[in-house]
């Protein structure tokens, strides 16, 4: 495949502000693409009804260029049309792999406990195979308040990501029996995100590597609706000073913020070029610079030791230097 016919897309949720784990990953992907000679994609993962807002939406719209981040084409938004996703949950119900599950997640726990099931990573209650119904009505396609689940039969998965390495991993274990279909009529994460990638002929996926588990998800599900899975490029994290994960409460590290307080963009990029092994000093960058000087494979081994150190952690001097209003 020729890299014009190649696409990746940026996919950020319209849920809050871009904070600087977020900016570091979406302009790689984008430098990745541009660099490459990729197409690059658009899409607000815009599905959460509650909390998704057309107003962060602009902002994070507004920061992405402000960086210097363009796109090709306009911008595609999930819950403008579920008709894809319904047919993918047809497609599959069809072929008897979804059931409707009514189970609150306090019912889902105490399923799991009462038969001495894993309760998955914690604050993931995953709904094992011994809970799966037994009335031939629960399944196929319900009504849209029910949850719809896929029947995830295990089988190990080989993760071939192009930083990371290869990895293999059982996405039974880790998801259960996931939910494709929420209990708000509306399509969940994985279904959504596997539909978009194959209708938008999405090639390379660059994002986080909290996601690596949901590739393997989505690599079963590129299977099951009979595609190929995209080539994945999972960065390592970049964490707070604490060694936790940057979230968008941390809303003094948004590009909302930085930009109000007269940050200039290239001292932005410029971290991100040092806590991506671009360069070992920090110093402001143009987001020019920052395409010509990246180097995939010193991109790959950079990536693969901060993920052995767990992320990359942000720096005292690495947030005073930040702030600094000039260069």
């Amino acid at each position: 495949m020729s890299s014009s016919e190649r696409t990746t897309r940026l996919a950020p949720s319209p849920t809050g502000g871009l904070h600087l784990g977020n900016a570091r990953s979406l302009l790689l992907n984008w430098a990745i693409a541009r660099r490459s000679g990729w197409k690059v994609i658009m899409r607000m993962d815009d599905l959460d009804v509650v909390r998704s807002d057309p107003r962060t939406e602009r902002s994070i719209l507004d920061s992405l260029a402000w960086l210097g981040i363009d796109h090709d084409g306009s911008v595609r938004r999930q819950a403008t049309d579920l008709t894809p996703y319904r047919a993918a949950l047809a497609d599959l119900a069809a072929r008897g792999l979804v059931f409707t599950c009514s189970r609150s997640r306090r019912e889902l726990r105490a399923a799991a406990e009462a038969i001495g099931a894993p309760h998955g990573d914690g604050a993931n209650i995953v709904s094992t195979p011994s809970m799966r119904p037994t009335d031939p009505a629960c399944w196929g396609v319900g009504s849209g308040d029910l949850n719809h689940r896929l029947k995830l039969d295990p089988g190990e998965v080989v993760i071939e990501d192009r930083l990371l390495g290869t990895s293999r991993l059982e996405p039974s274990d880790r998801f259960g029996d996931p939910i494709l279909w929420t209990r708000r009529d509306v399509p969940a994460y994985q279904l959504a995100s596997v539909v978009d990638d194959i209708r938008f002929g999405v090639t390379d996926v660059v994002r986080g590597e909290d996601l690596v588990p949901s590739a393997a998800l989505q690599q079963r599900l590129c299977g099951l609706l009979g595609t190929k899975p995209p080539t994945w490029w999972h960065l390592p994290l970049i964490l707070d000073e604490e060694g936790r994960r940057l979230a968008k409460r941390d809303g003094d590290l948004t590009l909302d913020a930085l930009r109000a307080s007269g940050i200039p963009p290239e001292r932005v990029i410029g971290l991100i070029a040092r806590t991506t092994g671009l360069r070992t000093a920090l110093a402001p960058m143009k987001i020019g610079s920052f395409i010509e000087e990246l180097d995939l494979d010193r991109l790959a081994a950079w990536a693969r030791a901060g993920s052995a150190a767990g992320g990359h952690r942000l720096e005292t001097e690495d947030l005073d230097w930040l702030m600094q209003r000039t260069s």
